[in-house]
């Protein structure tokens, strides 16, 4: 199986020569901080938009770290992803209040209108729906974040009408 030049600039960033000298950017304004690791891991996730593997490969290299301790950060902060995510992020809170309140339900919705489960993305790279912990509005759920606005007490019958204007900016409504 061949992998396309495409398929790798998205899951190694260095291979890129514009990302690449924002990484290597980072790396090099950020090397000599205390925490570095953590700094840098932040800044490539605001600039690139992820940390993938062969990425995460590279800054231990860079920072003569082992790589197990820059993983160990990206999987221990559930902010971090290791994929390119959406121009649009969906989430759905899962903490006991929206769970109880159903959210659940919200997520079988946004499966059937959007056609992809949480941690996926849309086919046009639009929107990529995820789970995450307690946003901290548990009197309004269940609450669902699109983009950085919190959405609450969301019904599954008005989740299409909120998902709508993501839909139609990239014309893949359904």
């Amino acid at each position: 199986m061949t992998i396309s030049t495409e398929t790798t600039l998205l899951i190694d960033p260095t291979r890129d020569p514009e990302k690449k000298a924002v990484i290597d950017r980072i790396i090099d304004e950020n090397a000599h901080l205390p925490g570095a690791v953590m700094v840098i891991l932040n800044e490539l996730q605001a600039n690139i938009g992820f940390v993938s593997e062969p990425l995460q490969q590279y800054v231990a290299d860079r920072l003569r770290v082992p790589v197990s301790k820059v993983h160990g950060v990206i999987s221990f902060y559930s902010f971090f992803t290791t994929t390119p995510r959406g121009k649009h992020v969906v989430k759905f809170c899962m903490g006991t209040a929206c769970y109880v309140g159903g959210t659940p339900q919200l997520i079988e919705k946004a499966k059937a209108v959007l056609g992809i489960a949480p941690g996926e993305t849309t086919p046009d790279g639009n929107i990529t729906l995820e789970e995450c912990r307690c946003v901290g509005a548990c009197s309004q759920a269940p609450v669902m974040v699109i983009d950085e606005e919190v959405i609450g007490r969301v019904k599954p019958n008005k989740l299409p009408q909120s998902l709508k204007p993501l839909m139609e900016d990239s014309g893949t409504e359904n």
